[in-house]
């Protein structure tokens, strides 16, 4: 028998601007907890989202074929699933955040913010500067995803945050998959301009939580 996809998350109430602390709901009992509540807090500290959703599930996964996954189903998430079969799991886990973070700015079905929003704009330009990460033999069809606005977006924030963390072991863990060429990541003097675009495009929002002259 086919299993069915959990239920999607629920609505109530006026949208809000929400911790993530409030928003994303971690698996306390998992042995990622840890390290899904480090990348956790480092994201809080930088922005909050305005949305009237019940908190979202965090789904640990022991699947090979991909590190993690946004599910939604029409204009609302289902879940963020992680897997504790890759060895960067922060990583991993913000990259699904950074997607759910641009559905949410237009929760339609299939829509995202990314590759319209005007205050994404300066972003759009600023990612289109760097080179292409996307595998060497992978098929045109694979490049456009992976070259495209939505997982640009998911990338660049993950990478942003982990930059802007004050908790160390988060900047190591960048620093080492950046050492070992990682294609989910960009050389550090490279994404700088990129990092201070997607601050830009957070405090554009009000969703900053300590705003910068980044959104000028």
């Amino acid at each position: 028998m086919r299993r069915t996809a959990p239920p999607s998350v629920l609505r109530s109430g006026a949208p809000r601007l929400r911790r993530l602390t409030e928003l994303v709901a971690l698996p306390r009992r998992s042995p990622l907890h840890p390290q899904l509540a480090r990348a956790l807090a480092a994201a809080d500290a930088l922005h909050g989202l305005c949305t009237d959703l019940h908190p979202v599930p965090v789904r640990p996964t022991a699947t090979t074929r991909q590190s993690g996954c946004y599910r939604m189903r029409d204009g609302d998430p289902i879940d963020l699933r992680v897997s504790r079969r890759h060895d960067r799991v922060p990583l991993s886990f913000l990259h699904e955040l950074g997607h759910l973070l641009d559905h949410q700015l237009v929760p339609q079905p299939r829509r995202f913010a990314s590759p319209s929003h005007s205050a994404f704009r300066r972003w759009r330009t600023a990612v289109r500067e760097l080179d292409s990460r996307a595998p060497a033999r992978a098929s045109r069809t694979h490049r456009r995803y992976f070259d495209s606005y939505r997982e640009l977006w998911a990338r660049s924030y993950a990478q942003t945050v982990l930059v802007t963390a004050a908790d160390e072991n988060l900047r190591d863990q960048l620093r080492s998959v950046q050492r070992a060429g990682d294609a989910f990541v960009w050389p550090e003097r490279e994404f700088d301009p990129v990092a201070a675009e997607v601050i830009g495009v957070l405090e554009r929002l009000g969703l900053l939580r300590v705003p910068t002259a980044a959104a000028a």
